[in-house]
């Protein structure tokens, strides 16, 4: 049994009425998921016509707001995204290919909470904050603070994200996102990187911000290879220093897609992207 319920009281009354219904956005995850589910287990509420959820907005601060029902593709042709979060649709259009991007959304990305997904290392860097709904209010909550671990978040039942929140677009000088697959598309991230650089008219590092997928059991941040750049050149030379640390820092296990040394590996490599 599926609810395309159009707004978010709607949305809420179906989700009292039926308790254990899942919510579902693309559905390119959750439907998988349910396959092979117990009938009881199948009813959904779908958020797809729900006009709220499937905004982009300008925010009185400048910042920009992107409803949690979003696709991938809506992101990735975003004229304001694209000028101001690049970092987030280079993320964007790394996600499957482009059947999966129409369908696929911001918010079931988010609170699959798996270690690959593309879309949470660039919202970690640009300090997203996630707005919770559920039938009785609201709360606003740190996206590093959300995702709990593998497939874990700070979700309530009856809640869900109803919009990702961007501070105000911040000058970077550099915004890479990068991700190695064991293919060219539909790939699930074996490694990924998102970085953010500021750097002087000389070209030293006057700031950077790193951030990597599928190394840990969530993103992973490491201070110590951002703090090791600071006031050096941006070369091949001072990224072998942060390399080093990284792969020292990063927890990766082994699994179909990669061995743990692999990613490992990778996660230092990924770095001198920043200069190829």
């Amino acid at each position: 049994m599926i609810f395309f319920p159009a707004t978010l009281t709607e949305l809420f009354e179906l989700q009292q009425l039926h308790p254990d219904a899942r919510f579902m956005a693309g559905g390119t995850d959750l439907l998988v998921s349910l396959r092979h589910a117990p009938q009881h287990e199948r009813t959904i509420i779908g958020l797809e016509r729900v006009d709220e959820l499937r905004r982009i907005d300008e925010q009185p601060d400048n910042g920009v707001s992107i409803g949690a029902a979003v696709t991938f593709s809506s992101i990735t042709g975003n004229r304001l995204l694209k000028a101001r979060y690049p970092l987030l649709t280079q993320a964007a259009a790394t996600v499957g290919g482009p059947a999966i991007r129409t369908m696929a959304s911001i918010g079931g990305n988010i609170v699959t909470a798996s270690p690959a997904a593309d879309s949470l290392p660039a919202l970690y860097l640009l300090d997203a904050r996630l707005e919770l709904r559920c039938a009785t209010g609201n709360r606003t909550v740190a996206i590093d603070e959300f995702v709990l671990g593998p497939r874990r978040t700070m979700l309530q039942p009856g809640e869900i994200i109803s919009r990702i929140i961007l501070p105000p677009a911040a000058t970077w000088d550099l915004q890479l996102f990068e991700k190695i697959g064991r293919r060219k598309s539909l790939a699930i991230a074996v490694a990924s990187l998102a970085a953010m650089l500021r750097l002087a008219d000389d070209g030293s590092v006057l700031e950077a911000r790193f951030a990597w997928g599928s190394v840990g059991p969530t993103v992973l941040r490491c201070p110590g290879a951002e703090a090791v750049l600071i006031n050096k050149p941006l070369s091949e030379a001072t990224l072998q220093d942060a390399a080093a640390l990284v792969q020292q820092a990063v927890q990766p296990i082994d699994d179909i897609r990669a061995t743990a040394d692999y990613r490992r590996t990778v996660a230092g490599n990924l770095l001198f992207r920043l200069v190829a």
